[in-house]
């Protein structure tokens, strides 16, 4: 892909994300874009492999900006394309099941006023999170990651409840895999000038680079993207009377609200299990336990609105 001589902006549109969101809200982004004389070349995908190509192809080429329309899965497929190529600014326009990253960036759920507040916005520097699973392969992700329940709910989030938005898509996956789930045994280790272990029978455990993930739940309300830091979080068993009790609050707001949560701050961290199971992040399954997880501080650079604090 050559770089166009008015050095414009390149667009990769997952027209699936969101249930057919981004594909749905295409033709006013359009509008928008010749309101706003926005010099953008719109692409569209055909899968994730083709949104890796693209995105790869044009950063060789030299874009100097490549945004996705879509959610945190489709920014990864494109943090991992261009991960390497450090002139590149990405950019996301909120369109997907979970939007986490682009909330914590500041960004408003509405992919029109969001592509606004992108148009005008300024460029920072974010963290990313590599992770290596039992496989060896390596992969970076943005948001946040775990294994338990978010990972067996990750199924059907992508798989029956694929076309609702929002937290509900999670809750509902989260509900339907609680059925016949058994909590897992998970040996934590950070590492560092402080290394901690930590056993614990959970639910599921978490580790984070943005306050919430799943579309809003805030799993690590302190996390901040570019502080060099790590939350990771366990949830412990908790019987079903109280997931009931505490499942308005996790609907309503994201939060999860027990003193059944242990949470552990890190540069790097290695999550064990009894037994393989899968670990997400982003909302993908990328690969089996044991699997190491280290923060690359401000590896890459994005736009986010002006003025605005970054969480």
């Amino acid at each position: 892909m050559e770089l166009p001589p008015q050095r414009n902006d390149l667009l990769l549109v997952n027209p699936v994300a969101g249930g057919g969101l981004a594909s749905a809200i295409l033709p006013e982004l359009r509008e928008f874009a010749a309101r706003r004389q926005w010099n953008l070349e719109i692409s569209i995908t055909e899968s994730p492999n083709d949104l890796f190509a693209k995105a790869r192809r044009a950063a060789a080429a030299g874009w100097p900006r490549i945004f996705v329309l879509g959610g945190d899965g489709t920014f990864q497929m494109l943090l991992n394309a261009v991960a390497e190529y450090k002139h590149t600014i990405l950019g996301v326009i909120p369109a997907g099941g979970g939007n986490d990253l682009a909330a914590s960036l500041g960004f408003p759920s509405h992919p029109i006023r969001a592509a606004a507040l992108l148009l005008d916005g300024e460029v920072c520097h974010l963290d990313v999170v590599r992770v290596r699973t039992a496989d060896g392969n390596e992969r970076l992700y943005s948001s946040g990651g775990g294994v338990g329940l978010d990972a067996q709910a990750t199924l059907y989030a992508n798989g029956a409840y694929r076309n609702l938005h929002g937290r509900l898509r999670y809750i509902l996956a989260a509900l339907r895999a609680l059925l016949g789930f058994h909590p897992i045994h998970v040996r934590i280790s950070t590492l560092g000038n402080d290394p901690k272990n930590l056993e614990v029978t959970a639910l599921l455990v978490g580790v984070l680079n943005t306050p919430s993930y799943g579309a809003g739940i805030y799993l690590a309300p302190a996390a901040k993207i570019d502080d060099g830091i790590l939350e990771v979080v366990a949830l412990e068993n908790l019987n079903v009377l109280k997931i009931l009790y505490l499942l308005p609050s996790f609907a309503f707001n994201g939060q999860l609200k027990t003193k059944q949560i242990r949470r552990l701050r890190a540069t790097c961290v290695r999550i064990a299990t009894d037994s393989p199971v899968w670990f997400q992040a982003d909302g993908e399954l990328l690969g089996l336990t044991p699997v190491d997880i280290a923060v690359v501080p401000l590896a890459i650079r994005v736009i986010h609105p002006k003025q605005q604090h970054k969480s």
